[in-house]
């Protein structure tokens, strides 16, 4: 069975940081592009950032640039988001996903974590 667990999600102040990460099971994690999807208070769902299976190609949305770093441990099975200068905009429940190839993009998705509550507030 596919299992992604989500954690590290928590309440910052602005400007702060905080590094989520996703436990994977249940498939050959390396084989698999994954994401991290964010989804605010009345909001849809918003592809944050991806990377391929191997790790040598990532993608972020342009308000996270500069500010966020996807990264994946395959030996570890794990994907991570470390988040810097947070801003309260950032406030979120944090998605990892996983896609149906080695490749990532901003709308196919296979699988979802159960998320992690990210709240950027003074």
């Amino acid at each position: 069975e596919v299992q992604l667990v989500e954690s590290g999600g928590g309440l910052v102040q602005p400007g702060g940081s905080l590094r989520l990460s996703c436990a994977a099971s249940g498939f050959t994690f390396s084989n698999y592009g994954m994401s991290w999807v964010r989804q605010a208070p009345g909001k849809g769902r918003e592809w944050v950032s991806g990377i391929t299976g191997g790790g040598r190609t990532t993608g972020y949305i342009d308000s996270v640039k500069g500010r966020f770093t996807i990264s994946r441990d395959n030996a570890k099975n794990t994907l991570y988001l470390q988040m810097n200068s947070l801003k309260p905009e950032d406030t979120a429940v944090y998605y990892c996903a996983k896609h149906k190839s080695i490749f990532y993009s901003q709308t196919q998705f296979d699988t979802w974590g159960q998320g992690t509550q990210v709240t950027v507030s003074s």
